[in-house]
């Protein structure tokens, strides 16, 4: 059954060597960035689109959290018509998340759920949404706030989908084959072309995935102890290639003197949301 006070070892941890999953995606997307962003601390103007939608976001995710600590929601629903559709549509789709627990089920179930793993000298924190376990298995369930993207592939190499269920693999009693991460995008009614009010992905966890994961993970850092040590020395950290066409909507795109061609440019109305660009809602 789940350990719901998992903790990590004692060790000295500073601000550098503590990595989310949004870093690791930016690292893997473009290690300069990375640099800027988290080894410079520069950052762009949030615009007001931006910080709006971050808003909703959070007040979705502290609209699930009270539910399932069984506390009021009608504050969170009554003045967002959006939010009421988005939450009676998550209830519709999935029921059986939802139900209450019938007398001796050992069911565990816990909202923001987190836990800590300490992987190569490296400190790593996830935040499970609704995490939903027994003696046999157990559910990660993460709520989105934006549409399910049109590529699967998107969403099995962003590495929240690779990094959660390898820490609780890691940290817990449960076999990979035990565990199953599902996304559900509870805004996808909003877009008008979805056949339902909400979708759902869901990653099959598996042995194979979490040795998979182990490599990718363990050449990342073993990449990343190598940049720093070289912008150390005044190196700064590789760049991205141009052609692969994510610099035009860089903040970066003047400080890394790119920008003046647009050969590389794709068309803005086929970008959809980066899925690598979000990080999670820490309530």
């Amino acid at each position: 059954m789940m350990n719901a006070n998992a903790t990590r070892e004692d060790f000295p941890v500073n601000s550098q060597n503590r990595l989310s999953q949004g870093q690791l995606n930016m690292l893997q997307t473009c290690p300069r960035k990375f640099q800027y962003t988290y080894l410079e601390h520069l950052s762009s103007p949030v615009t007001p689109d931006q910080r709006e939608k971050m808003a909703w976001g959070s007040r979705f995710h502290l609209l699930m959290q009270q539910r399932e600590l069984g506390l009021p929601e009608f504050a969170l629903l009554q003045a967002d018509e959006q939010m009421q559709r988005c939450y009676t549509g998550l209830l519709e789709a999935a029921p059986d998340l939802f139900e209450p627990k019938s007398p001796g089920n050992r069911q565990f179930r816990a909202a923001e759920h987190r836990r800590i793993m300490n992987f190569q000298g490296y400190l790593f924190t996830v935040i499970y949404d609704l995490i939903i376990a027994d003696e046999t298995r157990v559910q990660i369930l993460d709520w989105k706030t934006y549409p399910l993207p049109k590529k699967d592939r998107t969403l099995e190499e962003n590495w929240q989908t690779r990094l959660y269920p390898f820490v609780l693999a890691e940290t817990s009693d449960y076999a990979p084959e035990d565990i199953t991460m599902t996304y559900w995008f509870v805004q996808s009614a909003e877009t008008g072309d979805r056949p339902s009010k909400c979708e759902s992905w869901t990653l099959q966890y598996n042995r194979l995935k979490h040795q998979q994961t182990a490599q990718y993970l363990t050449h990342l850092l073993n990449q990343l102890n190598s940049w720093t040590e070289d912008y150390e020395r005044r190196k700064p950290f590789p760049q991205v290639a141009v052609t692969e066409g994510i610099c035009y909507s860089c903040p970066f795109l003047t400080r890394c003197q790119r920008g003046g061609d647009s050969e590389f440019r794709v068309n803005e109305g086929d970008r959809i949301t980066a899925f690598s660009d979000i990080e999670e809602v820490e309530l």
